[in-house]
């Protein structure tokens, strides 16, 4: 796997021409600055404050360089291979590498909310929140098996006791590929995230959200930043300074709504500014993001109830084996 150094305005025009999209923050020389790789599942809107620690410099110990790997596990994996420093994704991963012998820690959490939200298509809207009801016998689009739409899914289905094989027909396909799915009345119910949202409503394709998983099920471990145990054992001066700048990145995010979405403007900018616009607004509106990089407890709980509800994760993995709030409580008092 190989990685380049591009400019903010190249990158972005060589995203749509590669599989491959790696981002850097222009190089400030420093005799002690040591470089990270992040492996992300997708680049979106999701891992915003990532992006704007880097533009803002806010990772002074660390260069940052990301890599996007559209390929399942395929970033889990590139931190367990060694290839990459750190993978974005729920502490799961970290619960299903244990079960397998490896030893992944969660070390400062992004997004604190589960980022998924239920549109049905147009005449077709719930009339009362009898969910078992409503959503038997429908046709559901949501995201490939094991990716977390899908766990959700699997998990609201068996709560209201229906069965994800003979109640409802589900579509498991990538997350680009669900609105298209109902647009093609392929689907009556779309399990999905910002951008697509806002795009089906604004085209008419769908309503706004009838489900908001982000205020139904409150602080949820979706998006933490995870490395091998070896790595904080062998460096953990490199994990404290990763740490530190992603600490001040979600600060500097949750203080600057405007001057945020200005920067993402500038890191997406191929994205209708209406999309960005409703994006970003939802986003804020859910408290999409950690303020501070904490992984509570409490979200983990619901991370955890989900994965192991919709039968992803068949053993119970306790807080402390695969989460490390360490570097983020040292960080706290200074920060």
């Amino acid at each position: 796997m190989k990685t380049r150094t591009l400019t903010r305005r190249g990158l972005f025009a060589s995203t749509a021409a590669a599989g491959l999209a790696v981002v850097a923050r222009p190089f400030i020389a420093r005799a002690d600055v040591k470089k990270v790789l992040i492996a992300e599942p997708v680049h979106g809107t999701g891992y915003l404050p990532l992006y704007i620690g880097m533009a803002k410099n806010l990772f002074e110990d660390v260069t940052v360089n990301i890599v996007t790997i559209e390929t399942g596990a395929g970033h889990a994996n590139a931190v367990l291979s060694g290839q990459a420093f750190a993978f974005i994704g729920g502490p799961e991963h970290c619960a299903f590498a244990k079960a397998k012998g490896a030893e992944l820690r969660a070390v400062v959490n992004c997004v604190d909310r589960g980022n998924v939200y239920y549109c049905a298509a147009k005449g077709d809207e719930p009339t009362n929140e009898d969910w078992a009801g409503y959503f038997k016998g429908k046709t559901v689009a949501t995201s490939g098996y094991g990716g977390t739409p899908n766990s959700i899914t699997r998990y609201l289905l068996k709560k209201w006791k229906l069965d994800a094989t003979r109640d409802v027909t589900l579509i498991e396909t990538a997350n680009s590929a669900i609105l298209p799915a109902v647009r093609a009345k392929r689907a009556v119910i779309g399990c999905s995230t910002e951008p697509f949202v806002s795009q089906g409503v604004r085209a008419g394709i769908w309503g706004e959200p009838f489900i908001n998983i982000p205020r139904m099920m409150g602080p949820y471990a979706y998006s933490t930043f995870n490395l091998r145990l070896d790595s904080i054992q062998k460096t953990p001066e490199l994990v404290e300074g990763f740490v530190r700048g992603m600490m001040r990145s979600l600060k500097f995010v949750d203080a600057h709504h405007d001057e945020s979405a200005e920067l993402a403007r500038q890191q997406f900018p191929t994205m209708p500014l209406d999309d960005l616009k409703a994006t970003l607004g939802r986003s804020f509106a859910d408290d999409m993001w950690s303020k501070d990089g904490t992984i509570s407890r409490a979200s983990w709980d619901t991370a955890k109830a989900v994965v192991m509800g919709a039968g992803i994760l068949k053993t119970d993995v306790k807080y402390d084996e695969i989460i490390d709030m360490s570097f983020v409580d040292k960080l706290k008092a200074s920060l």
